[in-house]
């Protein structure tokens, strides 16, 4: 072992630059870590009410978020169900916190007419390249040449798709207040399609389960969807059912005069959309940690699709979505614990 002796004509002097230095060690040590680390928990005493449609399959996007938000140390309290219009106005009015399935641009006119960016926060894509649109069986489309929605107006095709035996087409189409109703809505205006075709608009889950029945007995269908959603997996484009395209844009409020053409200059009658997380704009400007944590969660199509395939197969209760989502988690959590790295940093 090695000893240093110090010469006892400077022990003064020596003694005050050791003191200096081990002061300036204790400053660096107790002000280094405060620097260098992220808050655990930058939602502490934050609480978030998350809201979404009724929708079944969206609870899976939702839960992602919320698990997410609850690691940052908010209170999450348990999803409420309103639909798209009344929830706009919820987040606008601070009684609801995020909607994860916000469709941009379908839900354009719930945005605007719910204050816009002024009361609301839409600044991520969550999951891009949803399209939507009309579709036939292909059995029939085949036989008959049926390529575009436009051909509906001719009362001989039209009645191929009758099921209530009134001599109109009938087209599946979506709830009331989910936003693309009112697209096929205009839609049959714009193509004159009134006096050939009936909106069939209800329920959506009961009214596929029946188009389903009747495909897989070998009947005519006509329906509206989109992806993600686990219909395009039990009836699939390009092999069980064919896309109808229209013969011009025509899109309503908010949309209108935009080209629903895609890159590959088919028209199927849509915009293609991006899923966003739509939240209250005061939360989000409070609270740096859920904006960022917004701006980087992505959920690819294919993931969605597939969940939503293992509901459609009877793993549809809340504690199958639970085990879902914490299954994803599981499979991607490096993935995941960098969304929670760059919320934590985004709070310093």
């Amino acid at each position: 072992m090695t000893h240093t002796v110090l010469n006892p004509s400077r022990p003064a002097a020596i003694l005050r630059r050791l003191a200096t230095a081990a002061l300036s060690a204790c400053a660096l040590a107790l002000t280094a870590p405060a620097l260098a680390a992220d808050p655990p928990l930058p939602g502490q005493g934050v609480t978030v009410q998350p809201i979404k449609s009724s929708i079944a399959e969206e609870t899976f996007q939702t839960l992602l978020v919320m698990k997410a938000l609850t690691q940052l140390g908010y209170d999450v309290k348990p999803i409420r169900e309103v639909e798209y219009a009344t929830g706009h106005l919820a987040l606008a009015n601070g009684d609801a916190t995020f909607l994860a399935t916000h469709w941009d641009p379908l839900h354009d006119n719930y945005f605007h007419n719910s204050g816009g960016e002024a009361r609301l926060w839409r600044d991520n894509t969550y999951s891009g390249g949803a399209i939507q649109g009309y579709l036939v069986d292909k059995k029939t489309a085949d036989a008959h040449g049926i390529t575009n929605l436009s051909q509906l107006a001719d009362p001989a095709i039209a009645r191929l798709f009758d099921v209530d035996g009134d001599g109109k087409a009938d087209l599946t189409g979506c709830t009331p207040g989910w936003g693309c109703e009112a697209q096929i809505e205009a839609q049959l205006t714009a193509y004159k399609l009134r006096d050939t075709v009936t909106h069939v608009s209800g329920n959506y889950s009961a009214l596929i389960a029946d188009v389903i029945q009747r495909f897989k007995a070998g009947q005519p269908v006509f329906y509206f969807t989109w992806t993600p959603y686990w219909v395009s997996s039990v009836m699939v484009p390009g092999q069980d059912v064919t896309w109808l395209q229209v013969p011009f844009s025509a899109m309503p409020g908010a949309q209108a005069g935009q080209d629903t053409a895609l890159p590959n200059g088919r028209n199927y009658g849509s915009v293609i959309n991006n899923q966003r997380i739509v939240a209250n704009r005061a939360f989000i400007d409070a609270n740096p940690a859920a904006k960022k944590l917004f701006q980087v969660m992505k959920l690819p199509v294919g993931d969605i699709t597939a969940q939503n395939n293992a509901m459609n197969d009877g793993q549809n209760t809340e504690r199958d979505i639970e085990r879902h989502t914490d299954g994803w988690i599981k499979a991607h959590q490096t993935l995941f614990d960098s969304w929670l790295q760059q919320a934590r940093q985004a709070a310093r």
